[in-house]
């Protein structure tokens, strides 16, 4: 319902930012990190939003970044992780250490986010590694650029999901098919070269 809110920082509280825009007041629950980078009370923001509909309440939720907010909706689609809990992640690590977690099953750092238990860690891992790894857009540009610019032979499988597994966590084509180009080596497998991209980046 909304992409995007831009306006101008009202107050902000521990949990939220109150963001007027157009003569409303916007609540938007949000990271730490995302606090920390919006700015102070009367600044012009631009925080990117998603709305989180429950029988008792819609809240909205926003985020100084794209990719945190596509890191945030990929925790919230793990199943028993809620907002809450996908908040105290992101404001504990950023998109690319949580990824980077993730793909290297690395529960223990995720475990570290205060509220987030052994079990919600492991499922994190578990439900989000197949979905980085396996889930994939258009993989056009990652044939046509990783052919011409580094001269791969054509249909090379590990560029192409590992740009794909980078566009799920909220790089643009462009951005996943620079990073991958930056990392990859002859040899490397597909989660080796998402772990190098997402190091780098």
């Amino acid at each position: 319902m909304y992409a995007f809110v831009r306006g101008k920082i009202d107050s902000i509280y521990t949990d939220c930012i109150i963001v007027e825009a157009n003569g409303v007041g916007y609540r938007i629950y949000t990271s730490l990190k995302t606090m920390e980078a919006a700015g102070a009370a009367g600044e012009d923001v631009k925080l990117y939003t998603y709305l989180h509909v429950r029988e008792d309440a819609m809240l909205l939720y926003g985020f100084y970044t794209r990719e945190e907010l596509a890191c945030f909706e990929l925790l919230i689609s793990v199943s028993g992780v809620g907002p809450k809990a996908a908040l105290a992640l992101l404001s504990k690590h950023t998109p690319s250490k949580i990824s980077l977690a993730v793909v290297s099953g690395d529960y223990k750092l995720l475990k570290e986010a205060p509220g987030v238990g052994l079990k919600t860690a492991q499922r994190v891992v578990l439900e989000l590694k197949d979905k980085i790894m396996k889930e994939s857009k258009d993989t056009e540009l990652a044939e046509v650029v990783f052919n011409e610019e580094s001269g791969a032979g054509e249909g090379d499988s590990a560029v192409r999901e590992a740009i794909s597994a980078l566009t799920v966590l909220g790089y643009s084509q462009i951005e996943a098919g620079k990073a991958v180009l930056k990392v990859y080596k002859e040899g490397m497998t597909v989660e080796d070269v998402i772990k190098e991209a997402l190091r780098q980046g």
